[in-house]
Parts: C-alpha cells; sequence; structure tokens
C-alpha cells in the first residue's frame, strides 16, 4: 500500500490475481508521483510469478479516471518541466505494454484524456454505462499526442480522429464497444466487479506461459514506443508553453 496526499496507491495479490487501485481527489487524476508508482508497480508485477492477472481499477463510484493533474499542469514553466509532465503517461503506457501479464481495466465512470490511455493499453476493459470517454486537450492548446498510438492502436485512427478533433464532446460507453475500447458494458458497478472477478479468475486458471506469449503477440511491433512517446512528450510540453494554453489554463483556473 502506498498513501499520499496527492493520491493513494495500492496493490492486492490473490489467487495469482493482482489488483491494482488508485485514488485522487481531483476526479481520479494524476500527479506525477502517482503515474510513477503506477509505472513501477506494472514492472514489478510484470516479474512476479505469483502473479498470472492484473486488474486496473479506481477508486470511488464516479469517474475512473480524469487524466493528469491539472494543479501540476498549470504549474509548469519551462521545456524540461513540460517534457517531464507529459512523459507520465508515456512511462505508464510502455510499462503496461511490456508488462508480461494481461491487464483487465475495470472502467467504472467517466474517463478523460490520458484515462483514455490508461484504458487503451489494457488489454481488456469491462465497464459500466456511465463510463463515457472524451480527449478534450486541444481545447486547451495542446493535444492526446502521447497516447495516441495507445488510443489508435485500440480502436482505429478514424476513430481516434473524432475524438481528437471534437474535444468538447463526451462519447458513451457503447460507442466505445462498438470502437473495440471496451469489451463488455453493465448497467451496475456491481454486476461490473462481478464479472471483473470472474473473468480474472478464469484468465487466471489458464497456463501462464500461454498468456505470456498472447500478450507478446498482441502488442508486436511497439517496441518503438519507447523513444515516440517521450518524443510526443515533448511536443506537448512546448506547446502548453504558448500563449494560447497559459489563456485557456487561467479560464479553467477561474
Amino acid at each position: 500500500m502506498i498513501s499520499r496526499t496527492n493520491g493513494s496507491l495500492y496493490t492486492h495479490i490473490e489467487n495469482n490475481i493482482a489488483t491494482i487501485e488508485f485514488e485522487h481527489p481531483a476526479s481520479n487524476s494524476f500527479p506525477s508521483e502517482l503515474l510513477e508508482r503506477l509505472a513501477k508497480a506494472f514492472d514489478q508485477l510484470s516479474v512476479d510469478n505469483s502473479v498470472h492477472v492484473i486488474i486496473l481499477k479506481s477508486e470511488g463510484d464516479r469517474a475512473f479516471c480524469a487524466g493528469a493533474s491539472f494543479d501540476e499542469l498549470i504549474a509548469i514553466t519551462n521545456l524540461e518541466q513540460g517534457k517531464f509532465f507529459f512523459s507520465g503517461f508515456a512511462h505508464v503506457i510502455n510499462a503496461m505494454r511490456k508488462c508480461q501479464k494481461p491487464i483487465i481495466g475495470r472502467i467504472q465512470g467517466k474517463t478523460v484524456g490520458g484515462g483514455v490511455g490508461l484504458a487503451s493499453a489494457c488489454d481488456y476493459c469491462l465497464t459500466t454505462e456511465a463510463a463515457s470517454i472524451k480527449l478534450s486537450e486541444l481545447t486547451i492548446g495542446i493535444g492526446p499526442f502521447v497516447i495516441e498510438p495507445a488510443v489508435s492502436r485500440k480502436i482505429g485512427l478514424a476513430a481516434f480522429e473524432t475524438l481528437a478533433w471534437d474535444a468538447t464532446q463526451w462519447k458513451n460507453a457503447y460507442w466505445a464497444k462498438e470502437k473495440g475500447l471496451f469489451s463488455k458494458v453493465f448497467l451496475t458497478i456491481s454486476e461490473l466487479d462481478k464479472e471483473v472477478q470472474l473473468f480474472a479468475e478464469k484468465l487466471a486458471s489458464y497456463n501462464p506461459a500461454a498468456l505470456q506469449q498472447m500478450k507478446r503477440a498482441t502488442w508486436h511491433g511497439t517496441d518503438h514506443w519507447d523513444t515516440l512517446l517521450i518524443e510526443r512528450a515533448a511536443i506537448s510540453g512546448e506547446l502548453v508553453l504558448s500563449e494560447f494554453t497559459k489563456e485557456a489554463l487561467e479560464k479553467f483556473k477561474k
């Protein structure tokens, strides 16, 4: 268990199933420290032979993840800080794709920006009807550059463009399911939790070597993401210093 004033991260292992649960008071958004700890959690579980499958979830019954920390975003003053900030989700996505264990996303509510990237980096997502998604980055003068490869891999470039260009529009869970981001949609969180557990138990009963080979096969061709996502982080790190973005952030702050 890791708990901080800027959020918390819990990892629990039982019956070959690891559950990672994160929390932040601002709609389960991620400050840099929490992103770093999440990436390390995936790295550690990847080599833990007692773990066959991983569940990723957030606390509460509202938003799954509101993306990166707004407070840290508005505090960026130079290129180095900008690149570091936007590299947070790059490191997590790369840790998820390289993790040897399949990752089940338990998505209970609205998901924005980097949260959509997290869902896309999961190998299988189960959700409720409340799990609408949005990529709002263009509204503040940046873009979903770091998460684009993960989102496009999962739902295709055309669907990604639908989300990215229309940056104020929410797409509901059934749209996301149709595009391939979500595999199943449930009416209630209790139904969701029951199915997540049953599915995790099913995967955990399979040959661990087969699960690892399956994971490797489905992420084939993404090795270049180690550098690509960091390059994308540098783009956003530069844009966030623009006058447009500074003014947009100031309006959001007010």
